[in-house]
């Protein structure tokens, strides 16, 4: 018997000083052009927290000194003809210096958005909508 077990993905909230959250603008399908986490897929013999530290770095080029796990969900990611359903792992992830950050790999583009200002519905792919829907619920926001 064959089961279609979810790959793992990993989704990074970093928040700045001035309480703003970084986003990214995707630069590749699915959801071409619309907001997302840094983030990505988990690598053969690589743990979740090995993979958001490896992913914003490739993302963003800089990197992460201290994550926490936060929540799971699962989510259908659509590749080209593929669905590939995944459990997405959302960690809160602590940048020392972001004096280096630039967009590269799928990244076309970030930005910082002040936290009361963040719309869940310009979101591209539904994990990462309801991610950061409860992300800030449990901040009160």
């Amino acid at each position: 018997m064959m089961y279609v077990n979810a790959s793992a993905a990993v989704a990074a909230f970093i928040v700045n000083e001035q309480n703003e959250l970084l986003v990214c603008r995707r630069a590749k399908d699915p959801a071409k052009g619309t907001l997302d986490l840094p983030g990505g897929f988990v690598d053969d013999n690589e743990t979740a927290e090995q993979a958001v530290v490896r992913e914003v770095n490739e993302e963003l080029n800089i990197s992460v000194v201290a994550s926490g796990y936060l929540f799971s969900l699962p989510n259908k990611y659509e590749y080209s003809s593929w669905t590939i359903p995944t459990l997405d792992l959302f960690f809160l992830c602590k940048i020392k210096d972001f004096k280096a950050i630039k967009a590269a790999d799928d990244v076309a583009s970030f930005h910082f958005v002040p936290l009361n200002q963040l719309k869940a519905s310009e979101f591209g792919l539904d994990s990462i909508r309801k991610g950061i829907s409860i992300f800030l619920k449990e901040r009160e926001i």
